[in-house]
């Protein structure tokens, strides 16, 4: 990997980290539930890319950090189904 694609892929992750605080912050309480199903689905694509990314074997650097956003994106899967899965709960009538 030459440095320029190296320093892209750097800007790239430093402007999702921006967008994804200024999107959390600016979201009213009443819409965290359906932007975390959004959220969910997007964590899908992210598994589909790691295991693409992890699985390549190109390097070790590629196959770890492959391996850790799989991680990343299964606990955010995971966490997500199950606080959308409490908040819908609260709106079935008794």
């Amino acid at each position: 990997m030459d440095l320029l694609a190296l320093i892209m892929q750097i800007y790239v992750f430093v402007l999702a980290i921006f967008v994804g605080f200024e999107l959390i912050t600016k979201v009213p309480p009443t819409l965290h539930t359906p932007l975390m199903s959004g959220s969910n689905a997007i964590s899908g694509i992210t598994i589909v890319g790691a295991l693409i990314v992890a699985g390549e074997g190109q390097n070790m650097l590629s196959t770890i950090l492959g391996l850790v956003a799989l991680i990343f994106a299964t606990i955010n899967v995971v966490g997500g189904y199950l606080v959308t899965d409490r908040m819908l709960k609260m709106f079935k009538k008794k």
